[in-house]
C-alpha cells in the first residue's frame, strides 16, 4: 500500500473472545527500530477487525483506532524521528499477533510483512537543479 493510504488490519481464526496483543515494527533507513502494540479481544466469532474493535487499555493507545498501530510507532532510541530519505524504496512493516495481554509477549500466533511504498507505479522522479534551487519533481504516469 502507499504510505498515505489507510491500511485495513484484521485477524481471523482466533478463539471466541480470545485476548491477543498486536505489535507492529519497522526499521528506518539507519536501522533504528520503531514499535507499537495494542491489546484486543476477538469477537464471539473469533474475528478481529481493527476498524470495528477498540484497543483495550495497556498498549501504545486505546479505543477505536484502525490505524493506531501505524501512527503510534515509537523509536527505541529516545528523541529519534521516523524520516524517509529514499522515497523509491518502501518501509517494511512487520505485524505480529501474540497470545494474551501480559507484560511479556505470549506465544506468537501469526505474523505478516507489509510494504508501505511512497511512489505509485509509473511515477517519475526528476531532480531539479537550477541556480540555487534544489528540488525533486514527481510526475504521474
Amino acid at each position: 500500500s502507499l504510505f498515505d493510504e489507510p491500511l485495513a488490519i484484521a485477524v481471523q481464526g482466533l478463539g471466541p473472545r480470545q485476548q491477543v496483543t498486536l505489535r507492529t515494527s519497522l526499521r528506518d533507513e539507519t536501522g533504528e527500530l520503531f514499535q507499537a502494540s495494542a491489546r484486543y479481544q476477538a469477537g464471539d466469532d473469533g474475528q478481529l477487525d481493527l476498524a470495528r474493535c477498540p484497543a483495550l487499555p495497556g498498549g501504545s493507545f486505546s479505543g477505536l483506532e484502525p490505524m493506531g498501530l501505524l501512527w503510534a510507532l515509537q523509536p527505541q532510541k529516545p528523541f529519534w524521528r521516523l524520516v524517509k530519505r529514499d522515497v523509491q524504496s518502501p518501509f517494511l512493516l512487520q505485524l505480529e499477533v501474540f497470545e494474551g495481554h501480559g507484560e511479556r509477549s505470549g506465544r506468537l500466533l501469526a505474523q505478516a510483512q507489509h510494504e508501505r511504498a511512497f511512489l505509485r507505479d509509473g511515477v517519475r522522479r526528476v531532480p531539479v537543479r537550477e541556480g540555487r534551487i534544489r528540488a525533486t519533481l514527481f510526475l504521474p504516469p
